[in-house]
């Protein structure tokens, strides 16, 4: 009876050894998993960032640095900008408007994609009606400020922005925000006609959620700015504007470089701004601590068992003299 007895605690201390080092390990690997996710996320923001294509950005100066941009990938066609929000990129346009969604402008893969122009537009943006098309993301990158503009107040404060196209900058006026569904074909129908321009504006103005006047915008050319909604599968969210020859101040631009780096839209968290080297030191440090306790453990442990035998081994003597 006795030897099943200290069998049995040996069995104990053995499966309770191993829970212990178990439960250490799926720790580390939890936390390892943790920090390479942030590093991860990270790197996606960054990469999506609007700070990243700054240099080939077209100035009133000169578009020198752009058209190094379309040399390097033909199908650069414009610059988008949006006052006082991060939409500041290189719109592109393919055969297909799937080419686009998963890569940057440069060619790679990406999970943020690149703004593009339905493939079905006229790429100098003569038809009455263009659609570009960016990813909802996370600390407003890409179109992922779009969703801003449902909030009235923002809607009224960013009215303009800027499309350079041709070698030459053009005014956008915005004066619609919608929340419609990706299938809806009424809004979502490229390079509308000129004898069904009227009907289109009507259905259009119809669904909007704010709108504005801006004067007689069924003689002049359109471009919607569309992106997915975190709320819906296949709800979506469009800001309009129409495209015009005057050219718009930006209001924001002291803000912007007040901002810039993170930018307004682009704040990240606390954890976020800690650099990966100092959580990789943090996880090193941690796991020896960790052994450090767990090799500890295992010390008393023995020293407990190596004490309890002595006890045991003096009472069986003390036993035998009597």
């Amino acid at each position: 009876m006795k030897r099943q007895e200290i069998i049995g605690k040996k069995i104990i201390k053995v499966m309770d050894s191993t829970v212990n080092f178990t439960v250490l390990v799926v720790l580390l690997l939890l936390l390892v998993i943790g920090v390479y996710a942030m590093w991860d996320s990270k790197q996606i923001y960054e990469a999506a960032s609007s700070q990243v294509y700054e240099m080939y950005k077209p100035t009133k100066e000169e578009s020198l640095s752009f058209e190094e941009l379309k040399k390097f990938n033909s199908d650069v066609i414009a610059w988008l900008e949006v006052y006082g929000t991060t939409i500041d990129y290189p719109v592109l346009q393919a055969e297909d408007n799937n080419k686009y969604l998963n890569k940057d402008v440069m060619g790679k893969y990406s999970l943020s994609g690149s703004l593009f122009l339905d493939y079905q537009n006229a790429p100098d943006f003569s038809d009455f009606n263009s659609i570009i098309f960016g990813h909802h993301m996370d600390k407003a990158v890409m179109f992922g400020g779009i969703d801003r503009f449902t909030d009235k107040d923002y809607f009224e404060k960013h009215r303009y922005g800027n499309l350079f196209f041709e070698g030459k900058n053009h005014g956008v006026e915005f004066f619609a925000f919608l929340e419609v569904d990706a299938y809806d074909y009424t809004i979502y129908r490229v390079a509308v006609p000129d004898n069904a321009r009227e009907e289109y504006l009507e259905n259009l103005l119809e669904k909007a959620t704010y709108t504005r006047n801006t004067g007689a915008i069924i003689e002049e050319n359109i471009v919607l700015l569309s992106t997915c909604t975190s709320e819906s599968t296949n709800g979506r969210h469009i800001l309009v504007g129409r495209i015009t020859d005057e050219v718009y101040q930006n209001e924001f631009i002291e803000e912007q470089e007040v901002n810039k780096g993170v930018g307004a839209d682009q704040r990240i968290g606390l954890f976020e701004r800690i650099p990966i080297i100092v959580w990789v030191i943090f996880v090193i440090v941690l796991f020896i601590f960790l052994l450090s306790l767990y090799s500890e453990r295992k010390r008393k442990v023995r020293k407990r068992n190596r004490s309890e035998r002595g006890m045991e081994y003096e009472k069986k003597s003390k036993d035998k003299m009597h």
